[in-house]
């Protein structure tokens, strides 16, 4: 059986970090495509009204609003995807970590999807990343949102004997001919126990014509 170490809370951070990178460009180059075709489509009509709308307080609250709801559902569909694919996303690969469900076993879209959604758990509660950062002292290493999703995060490419998650090796489904053939003849091997001795009344019995 392989034994793989669990991702430490510094690895981990530094994954994170990289897909959160990869999510902010994502999410400005959409919003600026949005917004362009916003504007271009406004400055057709009355641009009085528009800077009017623009400016008022209630509109703009709206616009926040919509916006960090955009950015929530693009990191949530983010995390769904790539650990719903292979458990891993770009952050995790060049870091060589990988998620799996508590029992060893590859993770899909609907785990994948409530681990993403316990991001916010873990992030938002108590205004700091309180559910992160319990990565560093739990033993298996597991944030909030892995323990609501019963993951664990490991480091794929590091096996050793030491302290860890155990992934069972698949057994082949036929034995090879060479088992075969060894397990027929110890099957077919017989031990046959001794006469024990005649003695006695028997003897003499046995002596009679």
């Amino acid at each position: 059986m392989a034994v793989y170490k669990y991702a430490g809370f510094g690895r981990r951070l530094v994954a994170f970090s990289i897909d959160n990178i990869i999510i902010n460009i994502v999410f400005l180059f959409l919003i600026i495509i949005i917004s362009a075709a916003f504007i271009l489509g406004s400055l057709s009509g009355d641009t009085d009204t528009l800077i009017t709308h623009l400016t008022n307080p209630a509109q703009f609250t709206f616009i926040a609003l919509l916006v960090t709801t955009f950015y929530i559902v693009l990191s949530i569909a983010y995390f769904t995807y790539f650990h719903g694919i292979k458990g891993r996303t770009p952050g995790k690969m060049l870091l060589g970590l990988q998620v799996l469900s508590a029992q060893g076993t590859p993770i899909g879209f609907g785990i994948a999807f409530l681990r993403a959604v316990g991001y916010l758990v873990s992030s938002l509660l108590f205004t700091i990343p309180l559910g992160f950062i319990w990565a560093a002292f739990d033993q298996r290493k597991q944030g909030w949102h892995d323990k609501i999703a019963g993951t664990v995060v490991i480091i794929r490419h590091d096996e050793s004997e030491a302290d860890g998650l155990t992934i069972p090796e698949p057994h082949p489904v036929f034995a090879s001919p060479q088992a075969f053939e060894k397990q027929s003849h110890i099957s077919t091997q017989v031990t046959v126990q001794p006469d024990a001795p005649v003695t006695g009344e028997k003897q003499a019995k046995a002596d009679q014509p």
